[in-house]
């Protein structure tokens, strides 16, 4: 099986989820799965969308129809849905950044919006995500590169209600620990040096913040994601969302 291919159980869980009906007389869902496989092609490859296969279709029409779910937000809803059943006990939370490719960079002016920024190295993006007890993504934002990434922290566990919360010293703010905590929370971060009184940190329990940072080793395997290509956020934030997907369907 070609490894930009679902497996057949995997498509089992996501057909339902898809804009349109196997069962419909018309053709809205009828090549889904070839569609879905397409996109797959493109973020694994990192290839421009010109250079799709012709298997797959005719590359504009399939990037004209993966620009319309991205609108539309069906690619963040087949993630949540996912994400449904998450083992939410423990959260981890960080960031990385990735470089934005000269050909996906926007205007000057619309640099800002389209969470793209300068830092060491050029033009760059922040990914902030937060994942749950297993390692599986929960939900991932966008800033330019150069932004803090505790400035996300509280934003990212919004809603969720964990017993604790781990992630390295970059997020020991007094501001995302009192959020911790006002869940009733435990936070299983290390103190910065500057601080008077330093918590005290179960290092073993500490151990389980490497399931964030596997989670980002096995996103950048796309390449699609390792490098951003999309000009605009709401694209490459589909683009993040469909591979998570696939990380849920593994």
């Amino acid at each position: 099986m070609c490894r930009y291919w679902l497996r057949d159980d995997q498509w089992e869980r996501i057909k339902e989820l898809l804009p349109g009906k196997t069962s419909d007389r018309g053709v809205t869902a009828r090549d889904n799965r070839r569609f879905i496989e397409a996109v797959l092609w493109i973020a694994r490859t990192g290839a421009p969308w010109r250079d799709l296969p012709e298997t797959y279709g005719h590359w504009h029409r399939v990037y004209v129809r993966y620009s319309r779910w991205s609108r539309k937000g069906v690619w963040l809803k087949v993630m949540e849905s996912l994400a449904a059943d998450a083992d939410v006990e423990h959260l981890m939370v960080d960031g990385s950044i990735v470089r934005v490719h000269q050909h996906g960079a926007a205007k000057k002016t619309d640099q800002d919006a389209e969470a793209m920024g300068r830092s060491r190295g050029g033009l760059s993006t922040k990914i902030h995500a937060v994942v749950d007890a297993l390692g599986n993504p929960l939900r991932l934002l966008l800033t330019p590169g150069q932004a803090s990434e505790y400035g996300q922290a509280q934003a990212l566990i919004e809603g969720f209600t964990p017993e604790a919360v781990l992630a390295d010293k970059g997020y020991d703010s007094d501001a995302f620990i009192d959020a911790i905590q006002r869940k009733g929370a435990e936070a299983v971060i290390p103190s910065r040096k500057n601080r008077l009184k330093p918590r005290q940190l179960d290092r073993h329990f500490y151990k389980a913040r490497n399931l964030v940072e596997r989670f980002f080793q096995k996103l950048k395997q796309f390449r699609r994601i390792a490098t951003r290509y999309e000009r605009l956020a709401r694209n490459y934030q589909s683009m993040l969302s469909l591979v998570s997907a696939v990380i849920w369907l593994a």
